[in-house]
């Protein structure tokens, strides 16, 4: 089973909110999760980010895959070093 870490959708048409989450790779964007590690408020300026940097580096630690945009995310909010990158 292949783990990423990636952005579940909420909120209403044309006001997006993202859950930043741990979910199987087969899994649907909005489908069934494993756990949440943090949001992600792109509409606030600046862009509003909460993430629980313990349950990140736990997932990391045990393989689970950011996307691109997981990444950023984790980059911006300490995670995950410039390096690293």
């Amino acid at each position: 089973m292949a783990v990423k870490i990636r952005l579940t959708r909420l909120g209403d048409k044309k006001s997006p909110f993202y859950r930043v989450v741990v979910a199987d790779s087969k899994s649907p964007r909005d489908g069934k999760f494993i756990d949440i590690i943090g949001t992600y408020n792109p509409l606030a300026n600046p862009a509003e980010i909460k993430i629980d940097n313990e349950k990140a580096t736990k997932w990391l630690k045990n393989g689970a895959l950011p996307t691109e945009t997981a990444k950023s995310i984790l980059v911006k909010s300490g995670v995950i070093s410039q390096e690293n990158k």
